[in-house]
């Protein structure tokens, strides 16, 4: 995965569109949110995907997530 793809999503049968980070889900969108998230995605390429899943999954990190030993 590359810094470009941090972002992921999936329709489930009955609607629900799961929005993933780096493999986690962070945001599930139900009924009309789900579908006008499904709208806006069919409309862009792969680089504005990225963007409105960011734009969808809001404020979701806090600043308190440690970056890893170097």
């Amino acid at each position: 995965m590359t810094d470009a793809d941090q972002f992921g999503w999936s329709l489930a049968k009955n609607g629900v569109v799961s929005i993933r980070w780096r493999g986690r889900v962070v945001t599930t969108l139900r009924g009309a949110d789900a579908a006008r998230f499904q709208t806006r995605i069919a409309a862009t390429d792969a680089a504005g995907a990225q963007m409105v899943m960011a734009k969808v999954t809001g404020n979701f990190k806090r600043g308190n997530e440690r970056g890893g030993k170097p």
